[in-house]
């Protein structure tokens, strides 16, 4: 049975990977799950891990509604790209059923470095595309099954929207729409995979403050950061 460590050690490293993940939230909207299971998976269990994760996500998004209202909501990408994340959130439920949910990870990995060898490729720059329907529904799906397998949701989506060449307000909005609204959807099946005992409900107390202070905490970079330097 998987189990919430409450020594020093465990919290504090626990505390760091929670603190990176809603920093990346207050600056850019979300998309940094992913390093949340495999440093957390350092003290305690991956599933563990996992469940612990999915609820500090819903938590994170309920402080970063403060920062990102609507006005900075891109409804046209979001109308493309949550109908597909319904979907793979769907499929990525029965994939774990099935199959070993680290094969997404791994499959992930290098996504995210094929997306970061063109970036240096063009010189650190993005070319401006057109929204397409097509990328916009695939980017949902791959970013739905990667996150409910893996919380690694974050580089299909990046993908898609920054070659758009919103502004750096809009492209932190719609991205973090787009994850609150999987994560509170995924939330409920990752929870039913352990028995939340009192450990759980301990631990996950103690990281509400560091929770706070990482959405505070990246929201105030970004807000200095010109638009380059946030892209970059």
């Amino acid at each position: 049975m998987a189990s919430f460590p409450l020594d020093p050690v465990a919290v504090t490293v626990i505390a760091l990977a929670i603190f990176l993940i809603t920093f990346m939230k207050g600056m850019f909207g979300g998309g940094f799950a992913i390093v949340g299971i495999p440093l957390m998976a350092l003290v305690m269990d991956p599933i563990a891990a996992g469940v612990l994760l999915a609820l500090v996500l819903c938590i994170s998004d309920i402080v970063a509604l403060r920062y990102w209202r609507p006005s900075t909501w891109s409804l046209p990408d979001l109308k493309l790209l949550l109908p597909g994340q319904l979907f793979g959130i769907g499929a990525g439920y029965m994939f774990m059923r099935v199959a070993d949910p680290h094969l997404v990870a791994v499959v992930m990995a290098p996504v995210t470095l094929w997306f970061a060898g063109l970036w240096f490729a063009g010189g650190g720059q993005i070319s401006t595309q057109q929204r397409s329907g097509v990328k916009g529904v695939s980017a949902g799906v791959a970013s739905g099954v990667g996150s409910m397998i893996a919380h690694s949701g974050g580089p299909p989506v990046a993908m898609y929207l920054l070659p758009l060449g919103m502004s750096k307000g809009e492209y932190a909005g719609t991205t973090f729409v787009f994850f609150i609204v999987g994560n509170f959807l995924k939330a409920g099946p990752w929870l039913a995979l352990v028995d939340l005992d009192r450990q759980f409900w301990t631990l996950l107390a103690m990281t509400v403050p560091v929770i706070v202070l990482g959405v505070w905490s990246g929201w105030r970079i970004h807000d200095r950061l010109d638009q380059v330097k946030l892209y970059r």
